[in-house]
């Protein structure tokens, strides 16, 4: 990797609204090859000025992109891709958010049609340690010929755990192979490169009880305290007459190898009017089973069982396996809080003390002008009664707070943003490449683009240098800057490269102190570069 050092071009910034600040400046620096000198001398006025102009780009004309999201919500959590059937495990002090990839199907003319989610063959993936600023790790390659359960066509609603086996962590995605059965690949990583080790399906409807489930799908999983581990799934109605009690949900538990059973699956009973969308948690000692209500649900059975249809229900035990008893619904569907409703999918997970539930939405696709059924993933807070019941749980656009302070001074993958706006990602390095997950690149940078990271904490002394990676063929600008509309700019980092490959380090002085708690920006101009990190130093 070529590491170059850049003096700051800093000076008079020029007062912008939209761009926070980010305007031209007036000292010079003279660029070569290999380094970068400083004036040693007084300059012509002249050339300094045409060197600020080569080098620095003046922000105030520019127009930031537009965020699908905003500058207050912080959902969805992902605006650069679709990401439905949420799903959340925990791992050392990270939150790793696996989604159903949801991609735009579209008509011969190019327009946009019903989502059928028979192309979803990925699983999207993110991590966070504050719920708020999540990092891209891309999309595994998870079925089809070109994924890693080749025998299967498509990757719905994944669930992830993890287990040490022969003294060393393993990690495990489960997935839906469209409604026919269920697959689990391994890996040693939480954002892989998964394998299919199986080579088959896990859970399939040769499996003793599953051949009448009517859908096969939408796993969960219990790790239990004392080491075992459980498996969840199934939905839909087998006739008319069966909405009310379905019958077509199961558990099992699974074998020491996270990739057998350990029994044959057994039905949950009584789980009135089931649609899909299995969850499970233990909560102070209690086993809460939570499923989607189907779109049956008379007006007598809301009366008798308080829920109404396409809502997220709770059963509870004091087993794994049940019996279950009904608690009630927990969250309504997404059309009571956002006004575009579906099916409605769900992961409660416990995360640095707190609890909380990830569920999809249609707010995303709507922002973007698309009516079509493409969802994005929401989380929000999950609070509990005086008895220890779930309460009910709003949906919003504002979404958690951040659980802790974000902090700077490491290497920063680039696709970790709490907001982002004329950007994209993609995989970058050639494991990713080959698996679709792991390292990711912000790219698609243009004028205007940007990326935000929220309750970033520069401490009291605040940052003496700033760093970036970048490559590619094509030159610009980015500008650094905290609370936009503050008009604080930390510096601007002129980036020119010509590499398409190789990664280029670029390292400029932080020369307008800042410290405390801010939300940080990096607002591009120019185009065909990419960034693959940064990092401060104090």
């Amino acid at each position: 990797m070529k590491k170059t050092k850049l003096l700051p071009v800093l000076g008079i910034l020029g007062s912008i609204l939209l761009l926070g600040g980010c305007g031209q400046n007036d000292r010079s620096v003279v660029q070569t090859s290999d380094s970068v000198q400083e004036q040693t001398s007084e300059p012509d006025p002249a050339t300094e000025n045409e060197e600020v102009t080569e080098n620095i780009m003046d922000f105030s004309s520019m127009e930031l992109a537009r965020s699908y999201k905003g500058f207050i919500y912080n959902n969805p959590v992902m605006t650069q891709r679709f990401g439905a059937d949420p799903y959340v495990m925990v791992y050392e002090d990270r939150a790793y958010l696996y989604m159903t990839a949801d991609t735009l199907m579209t008509a011969e003319d190019g327009s946009v049609v019903t989502n059928n989610y028979s192309n979803i063959n990925t699983i999207n993936v993110l991590s966070s340690s504050d719920l708020v600023n999540w990092t891209d790790h891309g999309s595994v390659y998870a079925a089809s010929r070109t994924g890693a359960a080749t025998w299967g066509n498509n990757s719905w609603a994944p669930a992830a755990a993890y287990k040490e086996i022969d003294g060393k962590m393993k990690f495990y995605l489960y997935f839906a192979n469209s409604g026919n059965g269920i697959a689990v690949l391994s890996s040693d990583s939480p954002t892989g490169p998964f394998v299919d080790e199986l080579g088959e399906a896990l859970v399939s409807r040769n499996t003793p009880t599953c051949a009448e489930v009517t859908w096969l799908f939408d796993p969960a999983v219990l790790m239990d305290d004392d080491g075992s581990a459980y498996l969840y799934f199934g939905g839909g109605i087998p006739s008319p007459d069966k909405a009310d009690n379905p019958g077509t949900a199961r558990v099992v538990k699974l074998g020491a190898d996270m990739m057998s059973l350990d029994g044959d699956p057994v039905p949950i009973e009584n789980v009135r009017y089931l649609f899909e969308d299995s969850g499970i948690n233990k909560i102070n000692g209690t086993y809460y089973y939570s499923y989607c209500s189907n779109f049956n649900v008379t007006p007598e059975a809301k009366k008798e069982f308080g829920f109404d249809s396409g809502e997220i229900v709770t059963m509870r035990s004091d087993s794994p396996m049940g019996p279950f008893t009904l608690c009630g619904s927990i969250l309504k569907n997404p059309q009571a809080f956002f006004g575009r409703g579906g099916n409605n999918h769900h992961c409660m997970f416990e995360f640095k003390g707190g609890l909380y539930m990830a569920y999809h939405t249609r707010i995303l696709e709507e922002a973007m002008g698309i009516d079509g059924g493409y969802r994005s993933t929401n989380i929000d807070a999950v609070k509990l009664d005086e008895n220890g019941n779930i309460r009910p749980i709003t949906g919003t656009k504002e979404g958690v707070a951040p659980v802790g302070t974000f902090h700077p001074y490491e290497r920063v993958n680039a696709a970790t943003m709490w907001n982002s706006a004329g950007i994209t990602t993609t995989q970058f390095g050639e494991e990713s490449i080959a698996c679709g997950s792991g390292d990711m690149i912000v790219t698609g940078i243009g004028d205007g683009s940007w990326i935000g990271l929220k309750n970033v904490d520069f401490g009291e002394s605040g940052p003496k240098k700033i760093g970036v990676a970048v490559r590619g063929t094509g030159k610009g600008t980015i500008c650094v800057d905290v609370d936009m509309m503050k008009k604080e700019t930390l510096v601007q980092i002129p980036v020119e490269v010509s590499d398409a490959e190789n990664l280029v380090e670029i390292e400029v002085p932080v020369e307008h102190a800042v410290s405390g708690v801010h939300t940080l920006y990096f607002i591009f101009a120019g185009e065909d570069y990419e960034i693959e990190s940064w990092w401060f130093e104090q």
